[in-house]
């Protein structure tokens, strides 16, 4: 299974969390699906990767939420070996003075135009290791700061040593957030100079080679949002793995800092956005970071009708999907809306049939869809409930939320009760909605069927998102708040509409500008100018999908980052 990719060397493509399929819950949210649109245009483009990921074996949890809104965790445990095949290699890392083997599985990603892309998904559920190890890969980041540390050694050190088992040849390595950065200590121990050859006070290790060899997308825009670990708690668990007062110089004095290690031992580094990477470099002066915004995957996220209108009218958009800034002048109002209203009719199907509610198809309908944490603010739509009522007396609407809570973010949780607790308070007025269950194919119904996107992050806390580009590709305009991709993204009223303002600290007036752009823009538009709604729409693909997709993002790794 490995020989058709061994051939030639390849570029390592680390990430903690994957969205390969969504029967495999090996990922938890925006990173992991923004991991899996670059793999698959990869694919696409039959670019030479190879991916490495922990296999997850009981997902990272399936919610339900009862009918007062509070959240239930169930597991969401899945058989790798009906989606992948074992590896013959295996290594050893030592965890806690203790020998842990790890091994891992072969799935191959398939992409639309015939690339084929392999993953590695790491593992440690082996008889030979104790129990213990054998759970360290078992929850997507779950446990304590210790079993975190343990998967990030499972990841870094031992995806890097598996690939190697494995015979893959590696030319770069990518990390995708900072969880894989101990894979640059392990290439800092390939890359030391013999003890004999050096000078007096002159490093053992080779940086320059390994920085060379590295490159790193950071994604949190957050200095609380980045994994750090004890010192005490890394010489417990990985033990003088290296030099303390390297590893300090590297990581940090006060403790192991994974997007410090990265940044020092990176020769690129990006930001998601351009606002992303204004912020990083204000978070970590003195060092340059760049931007490659996101992208999502074009052929992955447009919904049938519209792939079908895209095919007949722009051929060539999935691999080329720069056409699709002819969709203002090739397609017609009425195609367009066709197309719109059987995703939208399809989306009202599903809900009914999740949680017996039956939305209106002449409404028009609202979508929000994200994990549930106060930065993202899906309460703000609910900022004023008189203010909503009226709103809607003139101009009926309805919205349609989904989303997880992290297990131990309380403060998300409570937002989704406090959710329910609106849908009950406005339920004579606005049909509200709640989906329990957020994943990938919710996500493409909801993309695709919603009319209006919202988007209501605090600044500057939404390092780019991505859910508002996926409508796009379907035609549905965004009403977002001016942070991460959408400062790049938004056009007043020819690809949607702002929130607020584009001042990065400035969230104070966002509620009154939400509720002035939905009366006086956004529901005005929808029922008194059709044509003109439609042509809001056609902007949204044309100007939006057309620039942020996963070719573009992957095209521009492949050109600054990977070819150096």
């Amino acid at each position: 299974m490995l020989d058709e990719f061994i051939h030639e060397p390849r570029i390592a493509y680390f990430s903690m969390e994957i969205a390969l399929h969504n029967d495999m819950p090996t990922y938890s949210g925006g990173l992991g699906v923004l991991a899996g649109d670059t793999l698959r245009s990869a694919a696409d483009m039959e670019l030479p990767m190879v991916a490495v990921t922990l296999v997850s074996r009981s997902g990272y949890f399936q919610q339900q939420v009862d009918d007062s809104g509070h959240q239930l965790e169930n597991p969401d445990g899945w058989n790798p070996a009906q989606w992948a095949t074992p590896l013959t290699a295996k290594i050893a890392l030592t965890i806690e003075h203790r020998t842990v083997w790890v091994g891992g599985w072969l799935y191959i990603l398939k992409g639309h135009m015939n690339g084929r892309q392999p993953i590695i998904l790491l593992d440690t559920d082996f008889a030979e290791n104790q129990e213990e190890d054998r759970q360290i890969t078992n929850q997507l980041y779950g446990g304590d700061d210790a079993n975190r540390l343990k998967q990030e050694m499972v990841l870094g050190l031992g995806g890097i040593r598996l690939l190697q088992a494995s015979g893959f040849e590696i030319r770069q390595y990518h990390m995708n957030e900072g969880h894989s950065a101990l894979l640059a200590l392990e290439l800092l121990q390939r890359y030391a100079y013999p003890q004999e050859n050096l000078r007096p006070g002159e490093s053992k290790y080779d940086l320059p080679r390994v920085r060379e060899l590295c490159c790193f997308t950071t994604h949190t825009p957050v200095e609380a949002g980045h994994d750090r670990f004890s010192y005490d708690l890394v010489y417990q668990i990985m033990g003088e793995f290296i030099e303390t007062n390297t590893l300090k110089q590297l990581a940090g004095e006060e403790s192991l800092n994974m997007t410090r290690l990265a940044l020092n031992l990176s020769e690129f580094v990006n930001g998601v956005a351009k606002r992303h990477a204004q912020i990083s470099r204000t978070m970590f002066p003195g060092y340059h970071v760049r931007a490659i915004t996101n992208g999502v995957h074009p052929f992955t996220w447009s919904c049938k009708s519209f792939r079908q209108l895209f095919d007949n009218q722009l051929p060539g958009w999935c691999h080329e999907p720069e056409l699709l800034m002819r969709a203002d002048c090739c397609l017609s109002n009425q195609e367009v809306w066709q197309a719109h209203q059987q995703a939208k009719q399809d989306l009202i199907e599903d809900i009914e049939n999740l949680v017996s509610v039956r939305l209106d198809a002449e409404l028009p309908c609202f979508g929000f869809a994200r994990r549930m944490t106060a930065y993202k603010r899906p309460d703000l739509l609910f900022s004023d409930l008189n203010r909503l009522k009226k709103i809607a007396s003139r101009f009926p609407f309805q919205v349609v939320l989904a989303g997880k809570a992290h297990p131990r973010d309380e403060g998300g949780k409570r937002l989704i009760e406090s959710i329910y607790q609106h849908i009950e308070e406005l339920a004579d007025t606005v049909t509200i909605v709640f989906l329990p269950g957020y994943d990938m194919e919710m996500a493409k119904k909801l993309v695709a069927g919603v009319d209006v996107w919202l988007n209501t992050p605090l600044r500057p806390m939404e390092a780019s998102g991505t859910s508002g580009m996926k409508a796009a590709f379907n035609g549905v305009p965004n009403l977002s708040v001016l942070d991460g991709w959408w400062i790049e993204g938004c056009i007043e009223g020819v690809t949607g509409w702002a929130i607020g303002n584009s001042d990065a600290t400035d969230n104070s007036n966002d509620a009154a500008s939400l509720y002035e752009k939905l009366e006086n823009k956004v529901l005005p538009l929808y029922y008194h100018e059709r044509d003109a709604w439609i042509a809001v729409m056609k902007g949204a693909i044309a100007k939006n999908a057309s620039v942020f997709n996963s070719h573009r993002m992957m095209r521009r790794y492949a050109t600054e980052a990977y070819i150096r």
